[in-house]
């Protein structure tokens, strides 16, 4: 690159992130109107929409309860991934939308939750309509005529495709009802035998005919009938605080890492905070474009991303210092750091993606949430560092900057006996992990719960309040949560304000008889409301049994997925079992401390688990990427604990730069957030630095001692 070229990209680059700066991190606040203001927030952040359904059977069983809420869990998700649905007393059941402020609209456009079934042209009941997996309004182009036509498309459950294929196969010809509520709402007639399971009513007038007939069916589709009871316009459960610590943490965090690679990496450095301010903009321009809910874990989530984007930059700088150190020249090196960074950087990221997608595929609700943010993130990151980051690096060098006091040298380190002290390491390793089921098993028996479920998990008791004033948000944190911690002996306190009234819904764990008693006496001694005014209810879990099903399944899929992607690109199992062996390490340590340190395992819990897995298998794949250079080289002549040795000392630097840049972040959310974000950033704190001694001290080890057993079985 020649010197005008470079001038011209370091002058581009300062305009760019400039114009980023300003129209999303400007843009956020009260009178912004950049695409921060725009992202769309969760409940907890903004508030939304919250509906109380009632069934017409007033006995059902819990099974159709189950069913009707994880089908309309399912429905919901089209407004937000975040969208909640949980059950209340014994025939009611909840929904809480984030981000839109009409109830009235929501309920237009969700439908009336009936009965709906397919009926013949004798008026037989050919289907039901759980039979349906779901129905979407499209626009689609005739094939003839060219032009655009209105359509819903059907999908059906693999029993239901059954009966489809059997009675389009008897109906040709013949018109099929859709019949909801005794109201026939379409007769489609069938042309052919449809007999893979999906199938078009076409015929409407408009898309937004095509939108009402297929929410109609989806709707319609549930188990069991449902009528309105209420609705109402909730507030943020989280006062302003809530995202003003957060942001603040996220500042000062990013000033601290972008001053910390500044003095550790000195001009390179400079580029990693270019870099990370590129992703920082990034993430919330994509967060608006693909209208993705931010919730408080997201935001916690991003902040942690920006600590983990300082990786790539890490491995790539690493790499000029060892080449500059190697004698090379500082082109060069900028050069070959770049080349050899590569595989580490695309095979940790690629893998984490796979996650990530399977995460999408068979994940529901805050954890379909999550693997949008992940995926999202790993993305940015690979494009801040391996473009953004190469083109001003060599901007720098083009301009003039060619001395290698400007980069740094790598001084040749000691080489480190981690095999030498596997047994040791194995050791502290098994003690960690088995801590967890006995303080488990300890608390089952004198508690009768192993861990602190929250709310999320248990479902607990609603407690409806009507305050004598219309009271904000920071002042219900600030004074009524604090009585009803007291009386709970539980920080786990959820409390959500109805817009436009006095009203307060305080969720909690479920409370005896002689709790609910205490708790209505401290409202009317300190709040003077009138106790009549006071209502109480048992509610469900937000996570139901089948999401938790869904997300045990995403994550054993997920990691059989990385398990064989690492495997096809090392060429070797033994890496990919090494690997999986020490995600699951992770995950039980961590679950080990959750079980001891009593910290409420809910919605959080869930997306702390994940970030571990993806923050975990990153890090092993640097070390193993090295492993696998060493052995290709000349050095392969080595004993294997040599050359794994080795390999673990090289990197050793960029793990412990990493996981302290990851560390400050998460260490600043819990110094400056909320309660719920301390229950989030404690446990993430003590994953990280495990995955960082998993693998620094473990993943080698492990892979050696299945190396070793290998060759001798030879």
């Amino acid at each position: 690159m020649k010197k005008n070229r470079g001038i011209l990209v370091l002058v581009l680059t300062v305009i760019i992130l400039g114009f980023l700066s300003y129209t999303t991190i400007m843009g956020w606040g009260p009178t912004g109107t950049g695409a921060a203001k725009n992202i769309n927030l969760g409940l907890d952040l903004s508030g939304g929409v919250s509906i109380t359904y009632q069934t017409t059977d007033k006995n059902p069983s819990s099974e159709d309860m189950d069913d009707t809420i994880y089908k309309l869990q399912k429905r919901v998700e089209q407004y937000s991934t975040e969208a909640q649905v949980y059950q209340e007393g014994d025939n009611r059941i909840n929904v809480e939308i984030p981000g839109v402020t009409d109830a009235n609209e929501i309920l237009e456009d969700l439908g009336k939750p009936g009965s709906l079934v397919f009926q013949d042209s004798e008026g037989n009941t050919v289907l039901e309509g759980s039979d349906v997996a779901s129905a979407e309004g499209q626009v689609a182009q005739d094939q003839t005529s060219k032009n655009n036509e209105y359509i819903v498309s059907l999908t059906f459950t693999e029993e239901g495709a059954d009966k489809f294929a059997e009675v389009t196969s008897a109906n040709v010809g013949k018109q099929i009802s859709i019949v909801y509520d005794g109201e026939i709402i379409s007769a489609p007639r069938v042309q052919e035998a449809i007999t893979g399971g999906k199938c078009q009513i076409d015929g409407m007038a408009s898309i937004e005919e095509a939108k009402d007939l297929a929410s109609f069916i989806r709707i319609g589709g549930l188990k069991l009938e449902l009528t309105e009871l209420r609705s109402s316009v909730v507030a943020a459960q989280l006062g302003v605080d809530a995202i003003k610590t957060s942001l603040q943490a996220g500042a000062i965090g990013l000033i601290i890492v972008m001053l910390f690679m500044i003095f550790v990496y000195r001009i390179p450095g400079l580029v990693a905070s270019i870099a990370l301010l590129v992703y920082t903009t990034l993430i919330l321009i994509t967060l608006n474009a693909f209208d993705i809910t931010l919730t408080l874990p997201g935001i916690a989530g991003i902040i942690l991303g920006i600590g983990m984007a300082v990786d790539a930059n890490v491995i790539i700088y690493a790499r000029i210092q060892e080449e500059i150190g190697a004698g090379v020249t500082v082109k060069n090196a900028i050069k070959a750091g770049f080349q050899k960074a590569f595989s580490a950087i695309f095979d940790g990221n690629i893998t984490t993606l796979i996650a990530s997608f399977v995460l999408m595929w068979l994940g529901s609700g805050s954890v379909k949430g999550f693997a949008y943010t992940l995926a999202l993130g790993i993305v940015m990151s690979m494009f801040s560092a391996l473009v953004v980051s190469r083109y001003v690096m060599r901007a720098f060098y083009a301009i003039g900057v060619h001395d290698e006091k400007f980069y740094g040298k790598a001084k040749e380190r000691k080489v480190i006996n981690f095999i030498g002290h596997k047994k040791v390491f194995f050791a502290i390793s098994i003690i960690c992990i088995l801590v967890g089921p006995i303080a488990m098993g300890v608390f089952h028996g004198s508690q009768g719960k192993a861990l602190n479920y929250s709310l999320d998990f248990m479902g607990g008791t609603a407690t409806t309040v009507m305050f004598n004033e219309d009271m904000p948000m920071e002042e219900i944190d600030a004074n009524v949560v604090p009585v009803v911690e007291e009386i709970t002996g539980d920080a786990n306190v959820q409390a959500t304000k109805v817009v436009d009234t006095n009203q307060v819904v305080i969720k909690t764990r479920e409370l005896s008889l002689e709790e609910r008693q205490e708790m209505n006496a401290a409202m009317v001694e300190k709040f003077d409301v009138d106790e009549d005014l006071i209502t109480a209810e048992s509610i469900s879990s937000t996570v139901s049994a089948e999401m938790q099903r869904d997300a045990i399944m995403a994550v054993i899929v997920a990691t059989f997925f990385m398990l064989i992607y690492i495997w096809f690109r090392f060429k070797d199992i033994r890496f990919a079992g090494s690997a999986v062996l020490a995600l699951l390490h992770d995950v039980l340590v961590v679950l080990a401390f959750y079980a001891v340190a009593r910290t409420s395992v809910g919605n959080t819990f869930i997306a702390c688990m994940l970030t571990i897995v993806g923050y975990s298998i990153n890090a092993t794949i640097v070390i193993f990427d090295r492993i696998r250079e060493n052995m290709q080289t000349k050095k392969r002549k080595q004993d294997l604990a040599e050359i794994v040795n080795m390999s673990v000392t090289q990197t050793l630097t960029r793990s412990i730069y990493t996981s302290f840049t990851t560390f400050v972040m998460v260490l600043l959310l819990f110094i400056l957030g909320v309660s719920s974000i301390r229950e989030f950033a404690l446990p993430l704190m003590v994953g990280i630095i495990c995955g960082a001694y998993s693998s620094v001290c473990i993943t080698g080890s492990l892979w050696y001692v299945m190396k070793t057993r290998q060759m001798k079985n030879k």
